[in-house]
């Protein structure tokens, strides 16, 4: 691949800002969840604090995003479906968990088309993670 080429492709941990913006975003999607009764069925099935999982989805959707593979370099493979399955996940908590998402990215003014596009990938994730019915 030529240098041109190379710079050229510019991936959405760069377009989102890089580590501080990410961490903004899952800052923000956690407080909701924290704080909306809008979230409280995806909040439950989280434990009485929120610390652990801010901090293993934002090493998560760094190298998720393109940028540095946090996740990995800690815990190996993130194996997402497997890690969830002590997790209820149902129709309910994925569509929770993509409003609050959404909602996050709005209020992180998150491009638009960026976030169009994330929110196309994180459907396609959470559904994957669904494991049980309704």
């Amino acid at each position: 691949m030529n240098d041109s080429a190379a710079s050229s492709e510019t991936s959405a941990f760069e377009l989102l800002g890089g580590e501080p913006a990410v961490r903004g975003l899952v800052d923000r999607f956690y407080d909701l969840m924290d704080l909306e009764p809008a979230y409280a069925a995806l909040r439950a099935v989280h434990g009485s604090t929120l610390d652990d999982a801010r901090d293993k989805l934002f090493w998560f959707l760094c190298g998720w995003l393109g940028g540095p593979q946090h996740y990995v370099e800690r815990f190996g493979h993130p194996r997402l479906r497997a890690r969830h399955l002590p997790f209820p996940i149902g129709i309910r908590e994925r569509d929770q968990w993509l409003a609050c998402m959404g909602q996050a990215m709005r209020e992180r003014a998150v491009d638009p088309a960026l976030a169009e596009r994330l929110a196309q990938a994180f459907f396609g994730t959470a559904d994957w993670m669904r494991n049980k019915g309704g």
